[in-house]
């Protein structure tokens, strides 16, 4: 049997009921880790966590929303109860979007980002406390090819740019310890928030690739999410110990 590569490592995932959050959970307990995953609908969350343990797996699930400081406080202290440590964190939930920037207003705007934004500030933050003092720990923000091609909704795509910039400012800020900060930008990848984006189903609908379909390039095929858990593990593992502040694109060449 293959050596593990994040034995006796414990990693919290916001997000990771379904899609690419549930593929890197189940990747990573695979991969020897203890797993805490979140998300906002406990039946859901249950049945990804049974699905890890019925392989043997370590995880815990905790319903958490990541627009709330008092739900974030409670992840880590599960973690830290049922674990004793944190070492990876992947900032993984987030909200899809298609609204224009005309169709925008302030609550929805504010919704997103703090979601998409605010979400993974948060988690850093608490993160921080853990692996500053021991010197060690890996952070990984899920990102976006619209984070430098801004096709989808204007708060969106604005905050996957934005979560770019704060995994190199986090990098800059960690650049003298060994907690490495880095982010993975998924392109087309079939998820349920992708194939609702697809039949137009996600707020906004698809007014706005009338304006932007012109820009985006889909060679196929696309992206399984396990496709993303690789690369999260690449980056977790020691495979990728030198490497901080970079934005991994994961699209199969559809958005180079």
């Amino acid at each position: 049997m293959e050596a593990q590569m994040l034995k006796d490592k414990t990693a919290i995932i916001t997000g990771a009921s379904y899609g690419m959050g549930q593929s890197m959970a189940e990747l990573f307990a695979e991969e020897g880790a203890a797993v805490v995953l979140t998300a906002r609908h406990p039946q859901m969350l249950d049945a990804a966590v049974n699905r890890i343990r019925s392989k043997g797996g370590r995880a815990v699930g905790v319903t958490a929303d990541v627009c709330s400081t008092e739900d974030t406080k409670k992840v880590f202290e599960t973690a830290l109860k049922e674990f004793g440590d944190v070492d990876i964190l992947i900032n993984n939930a987030g909200i899809g979007e298609q609204k224009m920037i005309d169709e925008t207003d302030d609550d929805w705007m504010m919704f997103v980002m703090n979601t998409n934004l605010g979400g993974p500030m948060r988690y850093i933050r608490e993160a921080l406390k853990i692996f500053l003092p021991k010197n060690d720990g890996v952070i990984i923000n899920v990102s976006s090819v619209n984070g430098i091609r801004p096709f989808c909704g204007a708060t969106y795509t604005s905050t996957k740019g934005a979560l770019n910039t704060l995994t190199k400012n986090v990098a800059m800020r960690l650049i003298d310890t060994n907690i490495r900060c880095n982010a993975v930008a998924p392109g087309a990848t079939v998820t349920p928030a992708h194939l609702a984006n697809k039949a137009g189903e996600q707020p906004g609908g698809a007014e706005m690739l009338k304006y932007s379909g012109h820009f985006v390039y889909f060679p196929g095929p696309e992206c399984d999410p396990m496709d993303q858990a690789y690369a999260c593990l690449y980056l977790a593992s020691k495979m990728g110990r030198h490497v901080k502040g970079q934005v991994l694109q994961v699209c199969n060449g559809a958005f180079l």
